[in-house]
């Protein structure tokens, strides 16, 4: 297991060395004169960059204090960001290229216009006839191969500093509110129009803090939700290190009260002191148990990766073996796969989260493989699953193509 795993993690070390090989070949080498200040500056970013974003991917796991985690998170993450779109922009180039010198091959040559011949003075008789001085200073002039480099990877490059600081700029700025209405069969008349504020997730770590979970509280807040259900991957890092980053949880308001899920992350993170810091906070894990509220019962279940991680997982059976199915139900459970147990076991209605629509484009179509549902409402039999695109965002604190959401849905009942 070892030998496959040093294996497969040399594999995937060359394949992003060669990628970062060729993007600094095609944006820095090609663009640049040999030991000018243009190619040493570029090089030296693309030798500082991986080594960040190493240094971020690994940080408290490999030991760095929170403070320099978070120091080296911010650069390391957002250079993964913009050497997506560089690479993108690189590959696309290679379409452009070729095109560009077609068109630049065709263009006619500029006539340089005749110089005006002075008049010449007299010469003397017997004297030597002056000589013309015929030579021209010549322009610094580049290669045709180097301007169409040049304008090739200038074009990729202000492309992905502009995706990726857009991307940026729209995960700071917190989750926008998105509202659907889901009728649910089995629904009473009395719990018609109960909204319910779905938050997946948040992601607080390193690069999102106190003032990014303040954001989201209050716009949940601001929503007025009779429930609040946090479905999972609230956090990256230690209960020590982020305590300070969550305390702003404390302030969530609902009729009904908030509860929790875990994630794969939380398991990651440590599970059980993250149990009881939420608990802690005022939220109400689901642990595979179920309660009644009004109208309907609420499950919740572990992380599907909690039976590899050691932790236990989910198991469907606790929450909603014994249950009274002539009741709707609402399950919590972080990944959408959960919707298979969930559709043998009746439930009516699945929240979930983990996919993050894909967070980066062209993610998305990645995360549609993996999911059965990458983002939005869709039904499998009689049970609707609704998946969030996340509050926050993994890694780079970026988000393109994928905006962040938190979802009020509303419960509507055919009886009303």
């Amino acid at each position: 297991m070892i030998l496959v795993f040093a294996l497969v993690l040399a594999l995937v070390l060359a394949i992003l060395a060669t990628a970062h090989w060729y993007v600094w070949r095609r944006l820095v080498r090609d663009t640049t004169a040999p030991g000018t200040g243009w190619r040493r500056a570029g090089t030296a970013v693309f030798i500082a960059g991986p080594l960040l974003a190493v240094g971020g991917l690994a940080g408290e796991q490999a030991g760095l204090p929170h403070a320099l985690a978070r120091i080296v998170a911010w650069p390391g993450y957002l250079w993964l960001a913009l050497f997506l779109y560089l690479f993108l922009g690189a590959v696309a180039g290679e379409v452009v290229r070729p095109l560009l010198s077609l068109w630049l091959a065709r263009r006619p040559e500029p006539v340089p216009a005749a110089p005006a011949t002075p008049a010449r003075e007299a010469t003397p008789a017997g004297a030597a006839p002056p000589v013309e001085n015929t030579s021209e200073p010549v322009p610094n002039k580049i290669s045709r191969r180097t301007f169409v480099s040049r304008v090739a990877g200038g074009a990729a490059a202000a492309i992905a500093v502009g995706t990726v600081g857009a991307g940026t700029y729209s995960t700071l700025n917190g989750p926008t509110v998105k509202r659907i209405t889901v009728p649910l069969a089995k629904l009473p008349r009395s719990a018609h129009g109960l909204r319910i504020a779905v938050v997946s997730d948040v992601h607080l770590g390193p690069v999102l803090g106190s003032g990014f979970c303040r954001r989201v509280v209050d716009t949940i807040n601001a929503t007025q939700p009779d429930l609040i259900a946090v479905v999972g991957d609230l956090i990256d890092g230690d209960v020590e290190d982020l305590a300070g980053s969550v305390e702003p949880l404390r302030g969530l308001r609902s009729r009904l009260g908030t509860y929790f899920v875990t994630g794969n992350h939380e398991y990651i993170s440590g599970v059980e002191p993250w149990v009881a810091k939420v608990r802690e906070l005022g939220m109400q894990p689901l642990r595979n148990t179920r309660i009644e509220l009004p109208g309907f019962d609420l499950a919740g279940v572990d992380d599907v990766s909690g039976e590899r991680d050691g932790g236990g997982g989910a198991d469907f059976a606790a929450a909603l073996g014994d249950r009274d199915r002539t009741r709707a139900t609402v399950l919590l459970a972080h990944q959408p796969v959960a919707i298979h147990e969930a559709v043998e076991h009746g439930v009516d209605l699945q929240l979930s989260g983990h996919t993050h629509g894909g967070q980066l484009w062209p993610g998305n179509y990645i995360a549609e493989l993996a999911n059965p549902t990458n983002a939005g409402l869709e039904r499998y039999g009689d049970t609707q699953l609704y998946v969030s695109r996340g509050a926050g965002a993994w890694g780079p604190p970026v988000r393109v193509g994928a905006p962040s959401d938190i979802t009020v849905v509303e419960l509507a009942s055919r009886q009303a």
